[in-house]
């Protein structure tokens, strides 16, 4: 999924590592927890010479915001795509209800649906918001116009002085791939920002 991405950074000089998160790609028979996720994202993130700016999509960027909160310093700057929602309470109830009929139409999973319920129960009691608030470092938000996940980009953008908000037109949730030439210019553009002189390697979850 981040392969437009990877492509962009390779030919501008940007070392970059593409992450695959438990339920996800390599790690598909891996049961997702949160804890587990913040663990690979600290892998990668010690990996690399320098603190990284961490891009995250959906849930990736749910997990990358709560990383980069729980370890100041350890991070450049944060990129969150498709995750402007704060996802609990009664919302959190239909989004688990309503998961287990979209798989089931759309025969998603076979009769395994614990990767949706894990990633929806790993929800319960986050508050994205609060975790925006503590972050130290620059923040960038890019949204599809079409995505339903960006509800509360507004507050998002409201909640701490300089978060960047860029919305991308005829671009739905997966807004990387359904629009890679803007996601990338704001990515490249981010990463310019934060180090206009050096190659910082970006990680993408």
């Amino acid at each position: 999924m981040w392969t437009p991405q990877l492509t962009a950074l390779l030919r501008s000089g940007h070392p970059a590592v593409a992450v695959d998160l438990p339920g996800h790609g390599a790690r598909a028979d891996e049961r997702f927890t949160r804890p587990g996720a913040l663990a690979v994202l600290d892998v990668a993130v010690r990996g690399c010479a320098e603190p990284p700016l961490l891009v995250g999509l959906s849930l990736g960027g749910y997990t990358s915001l709560a990383y980069a909160a729980e370890h100041p310093g350890r991070v450049a700057g944060v990129l969150l795509a498709g995750c402007s929602t704060e996802i609990k309470g009664k919302p959190l109830g239909l989004y688990r209800r309503a998961s287990r009929v979209v798989t089931r139409a759309l025969h998603i999973g076979g009769d395994d649906w614990s990767v949706v319920e894990d990633m929806l129960a790993s929800m319960a009691g986050y508050s994205p918001l609060t975790d925006l608030r503590r972050v130290d470092v620059p923040v960038w938000l890019v949204n599809g116009r079409r995505d339903p996940l960006r509800l509360d980009e507004r507050r998002y953008v409201g909640s701490r002085p300089g978060v960047r908000l860029h919305v991308v037109r005829r671009a739905g949730h997966d807004v990387n791939m359904h629009a890679p030439v803007a996601f990338n210019r704001v990515l490249l553009d981010a990463l310019h920002a934060l180090a206009p002189r050096e190659r910082l390697a970006p990680v993408l979850g």
